[in-house]
């Protein structure tokens, strides 16, 4: 038998390469908007891991998204790993290749997602880091006529440990959910969930000071833009970025000597923290912080090491 020639460059027998699986990235995201409920910032995170993945598929023996087994997958943690990437970023990576697996599976592009096979990496316990109730009063107080929205800046760190919110939480929240006579708020967390959260005498007290000042200055801060209803203000007069509220507790943080290791996250880990030592039953705290999954708000109890002693002092047999 002779042998086979190849087909010409033109002929429809050429052989194609496999579709390149990037079609599916855009669906991918809209559907975990529109049915999954994800919050921007979430979704943006998905779209990064997602993208670092299919370069380096792209880069590999190009297969169909049908043909790519455990192996293939395999060969992309051993890929993340040898970035020296930190276990914790591991673990995500595999979360959102496994989702886009299954969204893929969901659409018929796949029978079946290889994905669920793999096994995530084991984490260690991550403790929060959390300041002392003394360091938390410090930071409040910190903001000075040096800055320029002092009392901006006081209101924020004091919303922002007296509610537990998430930083997109406090950036977010409209000037109208703000109810400082009956002392609370209600933010929009994630998967667009609302919940309502306690204010204390400091937070209102604070947030009172910057509203006195800011009714003479918000309506010249809007003039451009007088839809905006954030309840905090850039001298734009439009809502803040995340990364001033970082910059914001950086700066302060340093002023009393904190760690360079504060976040804006760090208030939100202390104020769950000293909630914990108050007293605060877990499922309570669950709901201020927002959290989906009861075991997101575990960690706290292993942070409150003198509520652990105390226990173990009261019914300890040697305590």
């Amino acid at each position: 038998m002779p042998p086979r020639k190849r087909p010409p460059a033109n002929s429809r027998f050429q052989v194609r390469k496999p579709a390149d699986p990037g079609v599916h990235l855009e669906p991918f995201l809209h559907y975990l908007e529109a049915e999954c409920g994800m919050a921007a910032n979430t979704i943006s995170a998905y779209r990064s891991d997602i993208v670092q993945f299919l370069d380096w598929y792209r880069a590999q023996q190009p297969v169909p998204l049908s043909q790519v087994d455990l192996n293939f997958l395999s060969g992309y943690l051993q890929h993340l790993n040898r970035r020296k990437l930190a276990t914790t970023t591991v673990s995500r990576h595999l979360v959102t290749i496994k989702l886009f697996f299954r969204y893929l599976v969901l659409e018929g592009v796949l029978a079946e997602s290889v994905a669920d096979l793999l096994n995530s990496p084991k984490l260690w316990k991550y403790l929060p880091k959390v300041l002392s109730p003394e360091k938390v009063n410090q930071l409040l107080s910190a903001p000075c006529r040096e800055d320029r929205y002092p009392l901006r800046d006081r209101a924020i760190l004091a919303m922002m440990y007296a509610t537990g919110c998430r930083v997109t939480e406090i950036v977010t929240l409209p000037l109208n959910s703000v109810k400082l006579a009956e002392g609370y708020a209600r933010c929009v967390g994630k998967g667009n969930k609302e919940r309502m959260v306690s204010l204390n005498p400091v937070a209102v007290a604070a947030v009172e000071a910057y509203l006195r000042h800011e009714r003479h200055e918000r309506p010249v801060l809007t003039r451009r833009n007088t839809a905006e209803q954030a309840l905090f203000l850039n001298r734009g007069g439009k809502q803040l970025s995340r990364i001033m509220v970082w910059n914001i507790v950086k700066k302060n943080a340093a002023r009393v000597g904190c760690s360079k290791e504060v976040s804006p996250h760090t208030l939100r880990h202390s104020f769950a923290t000293h909630m914990m030592a108050g007293g605060a039953e877990i499922r309570a705290l669950q709901e201020l912080l927002g959290h989906a999954n009861i075991r997101t708000t575990q960690i706290y109890t292993h942070v409150d090491h003198s509520r652990l002693k105390a226990v173990h002092q009261m019914y300890h047999p040697r305590g």
